[in-house]
């Protein structure tokens, strides 16, 4: 199964069945279930987590905010004081993932997570 590219890019599907070598920016993609693991082990207290932005972007009832785990910068999509989804990631080694508007559902890490992380997750973002 191909990696999505870290950009959107509505050829993609159609280059990518043309093609018959690997792309070799697929390497260089996050998987959303990688992120969704990451948040995972956040949840779990097997990883930290603490803000990398001293104050949010915001935009009416919305705000984007940055969080820091071990390396892995994330940047999470709040809405009316709720996690809605995640817009970006930058893993250690470089590789990323973004969020485009034409994705399927379940390619947003946070739609990976069960309620139950979901919820803690939100709990744990607001005492950062």
């Amino acid at each position: 199964m191909q990696q999505r590219a870290a950009t959107c890019n509505s050829t993609a599907p159609r280059q990518a069945i043309e093609r018959s070598t690997p792309n070799p920016s697929a390497a260089m993609t996050l998987a959303p279930r990688e992120i969704a693991q990451i948040l995972r082990e956040v949840v779990f207290q097997r990883r930290t987590l603490k803000r990398s932005d001293s104050h949010p972007t915001t935009t009416g009832l919305s705000a984007a905010l940055i969080v820091d785990s071990e390396g892995w910068l994330i940047t999470l999509h709040i809405e009316h004081a709720h996690l809605h989804h995640c817009e970006h990631c930058l893993a250690p080694d470089g590789r990323q993932w973004s969020l485009c508007g034409g994705d399927r559902f379940g390619t947003d890490p946070i739609a990976l997570l069960s309620t139950w992380e979901h919820q803690s997750l939100e709990q744990l973002l607001t005492t950062l």
